[in-house]
């Protein structure tokens, strides 16, 4: 059989190298068009932010290792143009400009998604830079370092952004925040959104709200974002507004998209023609609160989702529940989580949607090194059913996250959580833990059982 994968990051790779355990006779052909793979994306911020590492550093496996010890015949430098699935070949070229035509058995496609760059004037300028690749990477950080750069003006305000604009803090540049949009954070509770707003503007970074930007202007060696009633100055500018799925050559060959255009598969990974795959950022999946398919890039469901293709296509049947669209991020002394729906979201999926915020500890009251901890729960009026959570606080907020999300995938009611049996001991958290007083909270404002909120330990 042969199994030809287009793509060599997460899905794809991890895809490639389950399948030759499962059946190490099998032909693994990966095609990349890159000259990295199987690399650390989430650790880049972390990388820029110290001028001595090597972004090499962020390599897990070389491509030398997946040829010579795993036997996969990795193609870097090959970018596929086309799957023609009449005949079931994929073609394309190499960086010399040769064409090349390879058959497969079973396609999988695993092309991940691209930044988000607008339409507009200035935007190809140099010195206008996106974070998505290792190569993204070593050029921004080969940028910075080669022209001095002391003030650089971020656009967009998501988690690359916030990653980023604390990674270039800490080498003492100026940074400058801009979106059109008017709210910090709009998946965000309005509370907690505020104090992750409070925290980056303590770090001295400019945060400009509903500012339209209208086009990028090369000013000496300057670079001038321009917007109707603000112009901001930096020696580059870092875009960083989102990302989007690499779907256009599934489009090409007909395969059905899904939400944000990306591709749709079902639970086995599987698009509309039995013998294509897609896993990773480019391909959707379903939510496990609303069963609906939603389109969430996420490093472990790439992974999980590249493995659970290899052992179909070897003969294991297997498939995914979904996501929960849990994620974290650090941003300077915050940590910031999130998992299943906010309360807007709620509301579009169909729910009649309860929220609740709460402020607390995240130790007991008479430990030392007791921070703020603030916690929103979303739950259904109607069913009592937990729908989602967020957390922001100086520490524990992490690896909290984590206890909502399988209660997320259990179809918990709010009530079932807040009878959860969470660990305690006085340096980790209250007696009552703060998800807890947050769900508790919740049962007695829906009115759905007599619980009295505990007094703060």
């Amino acid at each position: 059989m042969k199994f030809v994968i287009i793509g060599g990051d997460a899905a794809g790779m991890s895809a490639a190298s389950r399948a030759k355990r499962n059946l190490p006779d099998m032909e693994v052909t990966v095609l990349e068009q890159t000259q990295d793979v199987s690399y650390s994306a989430c650790g880049m911020p972390y990388n820029i932010a110290d001028p001595g590492r090597d972004m090499d550093d962020l390599v897990v496996r070389h491509a030398h290792v997946f040829r010579e010890k795993q036997g996969i015949d990795l193609r870097t430098g090959h970018r596929v143009e086309r799957i023609n699935r009449g005949i079931k070949t994929v073609t394309g070229s190499d960086l010399q400009g040769a064409e090349f035509e390879i058959p497969y058995d079973q396609l999988l496609i695993a092309t991940g998604a691209s930044p988000i760059i607008p339409d507009l004037p200035g935007f190809d300028l140099p010195g206008v830079m996106a974070l998505k690749s290792l190569e993204d990477g070593k050029r921004i950080k080969d940028f910075i370092r080669s022209r001095n750069v002391k003030k650089i003006v971020v656009i967009g305000m998501g988690y690359i952004a916030l990653e980023m604009c604390e990674a270039l803090r800490e080498r003492d540049i100026e940074v400058h925040m801009v979106k059109p949009r008017p709210a910090f954070l709009p998946w965000m509770n309005t509370a907690l959104s505020s104090v992750v707003k409070e925290e980056v503007e303590g770090h001295n970074v400019g945060i400009h709200l509903g500012h339209k930007i209208e086009r990028i202007e090369a000013s000496g060696h300057s670079l001038k974002v321009v917007c109707p009633d603000l112009v901001l100055e930096g020696d580059a500018v870092l875009c960083a507004i989102g990302v989007k799925p690499n779907s256009e050559m599934a489009a090409r060959a007909g395969l059905e998209l899904g939400p944000f255009d990306s591709i749709a598969v079902d639970n086995t990974l599987r698009t509309t023609d039995e013998n294509i795959y897609s896993a990773g950022d480019c391909a959707d999946a379903y939510h496990v609160v609303t069963g609906q398919k939603t389109w969430v890039p996420l490093a472990l469901r790439a992974n999980r989702a590249g493995w659970a293709v290899a052992d179909n296509v070897t003969g294991k049947r297997t498939e995914l529940t979904g996501i929960a669209g849990s994620a974290v991020f650090k941003v300077f002394g915050l940590e910031v989580a999130r998992t299943g729906l906010c309360a807007d979201e709620a509301e579009k999926a169909g729910f009649d949607p309860l929220e609740v915020t709460v402020q607390t500890r995240s130790r007991a009251h008479a430990h030392p090194g007791s921070t703020t901890m603030h916690v929103q729960i979303v739950g259904d009026k109607k069913s009592g059913r937990l729908l989602g959570m967020q957390i922001v606080g100086r520490e524990g907020a992490v690896h909290r996250i984590k206890a909502p999300s399988v209660a997320l995938h259990c179809k918990m009611t709010v009530e079932a959580f807040s009878q959860c049996d969470l660990a305690y001991a006085p340096p980790f958290s209250p007696t009552w833990d703060p998800m807890l007083t947050a769900a508790i909270q919740f049962v007695k404002k829906s009115g759905s059982s007599p619980i009295s909120l505990p007094r703060p330990q």
